[in-house]
């Protein structure tokens, strides 16, 4: 009956053991990206088996003063963008989608004001050194993380 699911903070390694066990191969797969945590190897098994990662937290929710980062600061400067709309140009030449989350109607507007210009490799480059291969929340592969992350309840 199902024909596309889509799941949420899977490593390649319980990626395919979904796909090995099951005859639907999630569709999307939202994971924690942003430029302090890029994941470059679980986005390249995802497009290997055709699935769309999706940003979760790509801006990282401030933390680390991503907004004041000195490298994006100096490339939003440069194409006279807000360091919110290179984040976002990042992540979609990067192939990944992302759902930015704002209640304010001016920063909607500046979210979908990313498709007037495109990062040049070089900056791209400079980004990707921003990476601490980190999690700047929690541990996903982390055995008492996951214990405690099931022990959540959540109201349907």
């Amino acid at each position: 009956m199902v024909r596309a699911i889509g799941v949420s903070n899977f490593q390649p390694d319980r990626l395919m053991d979904l796909i090995i066990h099951h005859e639907v191969v999630p569709a999307v797969n939202q994971i924690e990206i942003h430029p302090f945590y890029q994941q470059t190897e679980s986005t390249e098994f995802m497009k290997k088996y055709n699935i769309q990662p999706e940003s979760w937290g790509p801006f990282a929710e401030g933390r680390n003063n991503i907004f004041q980062n000195e490298v994006l600061v100096s490339i939003a400067k440069e194409y006279d963008k807000t360091v919110a709309q290179v984040i976002l140009r990042w992540l979609i030449q990067r192939g990944i989608v992302t759902i930015p989350k704002t209640v304010h109607k001016e920063r909607m507007i500046e979210n979908i004001s990313i498709f007037d210009f495109e990062l040049s490799q070089e900056d791209m480059e400079k980004i990707a050194t921003l990476d601490t291969k980190k999690s700047l929340f929690l541990s996903h592969n982390d055995p008492e993380t996951v214990k405690w992350l099931g022990t959540l309840k959540f109201d349907a």
